[in-house]
This record gives C-alpha cells, sequence and structure tokens, in this order.
C-alpha cells in the first residue's frame, strides 16, 4: 500500500522545504519533490499545509490507579484523542505500588496499553529500593526496552521516595545506560503545608496551590540536578511549571549536567486565578501537580522553552470526570490531581507559540516530537520525516480554527480546561504508521493497532549504531564512577 502526500511544506526539528512524501507500508519512502508514485497509489494534497512528524507526547497516564479511582482515559481513547490533535505516539509511567514488583507491574500495564490504536511505550517508576528491584531494572532495560525510570519526590505515604532511593536508583540507571526522571516537589514540606492549610480552614481548591508554591518545586528540582550531577547520570525532570525549577535546570547545564527540562502546555497558557472560581467543579477540574501558577512564571517558561532550557512540552494528561474529582468536595487534598490536554497540545502550542512568533515551525516539531525521540533514543524511528522512518505523520493546517472544549474533544473526561478557548492551527490528517487515524474531522480508531516501541538503553545504543546519538548518549568522559 503506497501513498502520496503531496505538495506540502515538510518541517523537521532542522529546518522545511517544500518537498511530496511517499509512504509504502508502515514507513516513509522516499521525500523529495515531484515524486512519481507506483500506479494505484492514494494521494493526499497537503497543499497550503505543513507536513510534519507526529507529535509524541512522553508524559501521560492511561487508566491509572491514583487517589482511591482510575483516571477515565484508557489506552484506546487516550491514543484515539491523541491522534485527533496530530499526536502519534504516547509514553505513559508503569507506577508499582511500594513492595511491588516492576516486572508485575509492567505486565499489568502492558495488558491494559494492548487496546492503543497508536503506537505507545512506558517509562518505569521506582516507588521503592531493595535487591528485587536493583535486577529488575535491569531486565527492563535489558528484555524489555524500557530506557528510563521515574522517581516521585512528592505524595508522601504513597509512592514518594527518599534520598537515599534516589542515589541508589540514579546509580543503577547510570550503570545500565538508563534516564531518571523526577517529579520535582518536596513531598515532605507539601504534606506539612497541606495540614497547615487545612487547618487554617481552607478546604476548597483554592488550598491546592497554596500549599504546594513554587518554592517546594525548585528546591526539589534542585536537589535532584545536584543529586544526578554528583551520580553521573542524565535526568529529565518532568512538567517543570515555575521560574524556580526552571532555574535549577539552568544551573545544572550550565555546570555541564546532562539535564532535559520538560513543561506542560497547560502551564504556558493557564494562571492560577483558575483556583479562585466562584463554579467549584471548575476549580477543582484544574488540580494537578505542581498547580497553574502565576502569570509571570508563564513568561519564564515561554523564556525557557524559546532559550532550550526546556526542550519537550507534554500534557501529563489524566483525567478524571467531575464526580471523581467530588471526592475532595470538602478537602482539597482528596481531589484527584489531574487534567486533560492530549488532543489539544498541539493546536495550543502552535496558536500560542508559533503564530505569535515566540518559536519556529521547526521548534515547534523539536518541542512536540523530535526532541523526546532524541531524548528517549527512538530518533530518527520516531520524530522525524524521513526514509526509513515511520510513518507517523501529520498534515497540519495552519489556516484551521478550532474552538476548544468538553463537547468537541474526544476524550472521555467531562470537562476541558480549554473550555472556549479559540485557536488557529489543527491537525488536518494523522497518520499511524501509514494508517489514517484521523481525516477531515473523522477519526477511525483500529482497537490494538498500536505497537509497543521499546527504547535502548543508551550503551546498547551506542555500540548498535555507527553514529552515536549524541544528544542524549553519555560518553565515557561524562559518565563518573559512583561508590554507592
Amino acid at each position: 500500500m503506497h501513498t502520496l502526500i503531496k505538495g506540502g511544506t515538510v518541517v523537521t526539528a532542522e529546518g522545511e522545504r517544500r518537498a511530496d512524501v511517499l509512504v509504502s507500508g508502515e514507513q516513509v519512502a522516499a521525500v523529495g519533490e515531484r515524486i512519481d508514485a507506483p500506479s494505484g497509489t492514494k494521494v493526499i494534497d497537503a497543499g497550503g499545509a505543513y507536513v510534519m512528524p507526529g507529535g509524541i507526547d512522553p508524559h501521560v497516564h492511561m487508566e491509572l490507579p491514583f487517589m482511591g479511582t482510575v483516571s477515565v482515559d484508557d489506552f484506546l481513547s487516550g491514543t484515539a484523542c491523541a491522534a485527533a490533535g496530530g499526536t502519534t505516539m504516547i509514553i505513559d509511567f508503569v507506577i508499582p505500588a511500594p513492595q511491588q514488583s516492576l516486572l508485575e507491574a509492567y505486565r499489568i500495564w502492558r495488558e491494559r496499553a494492548r487496546k492503543a490504536t497508536a503506537d505507545y511505550s512506558f517509562h518505569m517508576a521506582v516507588t521503592w529500593w531493595g535487591p528485587q528491584v536493583f535486577e529488575e531494572m535491569e531486565t527492563l532495560c535489558r528484555e524489555h526496552g524500557v530506557n528510563s525510570f521515574k522517581h516521585f519526590m512528592a505524595y508522601k505515604n504513597a509512592i514518594m521516595v527518599d534520598d537515599a532511593t534516589l542515589i541508589a536508583s540514579f546509580g543503577r540507571a547510570r550503570d545500565l545506560g538508563a534516564i531518571c526522571m523526577v517529579h520535582a516537589e518536596n513531598g515532605d514540606l507539601v504534606f506539612r503545608m497541606q495540614q497547615e492549610t487545612f487547618e487554617r480552614g481552607i478546604h476548597g481548591p483554592e488550598g491546592h496551590p497554596i500549599s504546594r508554591p513554587p518554592e517546594v518545586e525548585g528546591e526539589a528540582a534542585n536537589r535532584a540536578c545536584q543529586i544526578a550531577g554528583v551520580v553521573g547520570v542524565p535526568l529529565y525532570v518532568v512538567h517543570t511549571s515555575c521560574r524556580q525549577a526552571m532555574e535549577a535546570i539552568a544551573r545544572a547545564k550550565l555546570a555541564g549536567h546532562r539535564v532535559f527540562g520538560e513543561s506542560l502546555v497547560q502551564h504556558l497558557v493557564i494562571d492560577d486565578a483558575v483556583y479562585r472560581a466562584k463554579d467549584w467543579r471548575h476549580a477543582a477540574h484544574h488540580v494537578m501537580s505542581p498547580p497553574f501558577r502565576a502569570p509571570d512564571h508563564q513568561q519564564a517558561l515561554w523564556g525557557g522553552l524559546q532559550g532550550g532550557t526546556i526542550e519537550v512540552i507534554g500534557t501529563d494528561h489524566c483525567t478524571f470526570r467531575t464526580n471523581q474529582k467530588a471526592m475532595g468536595k470538602d478537602d482539597f487534598r482528596k481531589i484527584p490531581n489531574g487534567t486533560g490536554g492530549l488532543e489539544e497540545r498541539m493546536s495550543v502550542l502552535w496558536h500560542h507559540g508559533v503564530r505569535t512568533g515566540r518559536i519556529t515551525p521547526s521548534e515547534f516539531v523539536a518541542a512536540t516530537s523530535a526532541n523526546a525521540a532524541r531524548i528517549f533514543n527512538i530518533h530518527p524511528r520516531k520524530g522525524t520525516i524521513a526514509p526509513g522512518s515511520d510513518a507517523d505523520i501529520v498534515v497540519w493546517d495552519p489556516a484551521a480554527h478550532r474552538t476548544l472544549g468538553a463537547a468537541a474533544h474526544h476524550s472521555r473526561n467531562d470537562f476541558s480546561i480549554f473550555d472556549g478557548m479559540h485557536v488557529t492551527g489543527a491537525a488536518a490528517v494523522t497518520m499511524s504508521r501509514g494508517a489514517v487515524l484521523w481525516q477531515n474531522g473523522t477519526l477511525s480508531p483500529v482497537e490494538g493497532r498500536g505497537r509497543y516501541i521499546e527504547r535502548p538503553c543508551f550503551t546498547d545504543y551506542a555500540r548498535s549504531q555507527t553514529v552515536r546519538n549524541t544528544h542524549c548518549a553519555p560518553t565515557p568522559v561524562e559518565r563518573q564512577e559512583f561508590v554507592p
């Protein structure tokens, strides 16, 4: 089966040019001007449009058991709504319970993901430490293509890990050639501030940002960066929401440490005024961690994206319906943390980033696709349009107008934090490994078509490649000896 995407402007992280794209089966066969396609080839007219790599969102949570409930989007609805927005791959998180086998949790998440319509992969959370975790980290790397390990520095008395676990896990990941990730908030301080805020009589959603100020995120981000620098392991800081955390990442980069910053599209365009809404439902649906910040932090994050401190824009897509949020009706500490954004991410970033001149189309591709592919070691299979790459492609209409909201999205959630936002720029066609999942406003998901994507550790990748991925692979000079 051949498809010719004809007459568009091909955009990658490296630049843009007018070119046709020939897809053969599941891969890109050729990129060039006036390609002669075989007879019987399906033609997609991309005149006036951009042809870009499908988005990669490296931070999502599908059907996640959390805070006494389960997020409502599963791997089918999640990957389907992703495709409607131009995203063709997600990376979810396997989160074992403390003392649970990492491999057992991995098998549970793999089973849940069998219904996905687009490609997916997994990060593994380290929620406890012991000889079993030490051994299973290697099994996950070598046999299951997991090259990233997440650590929660928050959620005390649940999945939060202490510094001793961070140090041990960071050292193990370094020796395996994996990358570490952190949710950076000082969990002990948050726990105390939550108690104090509640005791002051602040029980509604407005208590959420009060109990998690920027300083608790900045402190934890700085601590994680410094520990990773001493251990000598690459670090990825998820959902950076404030100036203090971003500055910690910038300092680590200037010191020569391999640190990557991720922010969420929500944090770029929504501020903390949402928690002061008179409608409890509206305020509660914005409860996520870290919380939305004051407008000056948004400006700092845009600067970080423009300057390279922030490389990736994700969503932390984790959706809970109103009846689930109501679990915390009288206590903000019990409101399930999470918002949506997987379907809206690319349109919102295009409208507020590219159309305003803050970033270029190539920088847009880098932030939504290419950088994640490089950091997590699946480039050039993903994150670019080149012969041999997977045909994960979005034909992007820069003039398309959308009004965002729950009535228009394909998520199972009954609320959208982007409700009423008007944006220009949207996916006209989304292809996942050569199959059209979204075209002209019609979503055509195929349950189970998504494929699990293994991501090799950087040491294995370096041995198997003629040219090293120098963007993210540690070199012998950069790696330090670590004695536990």
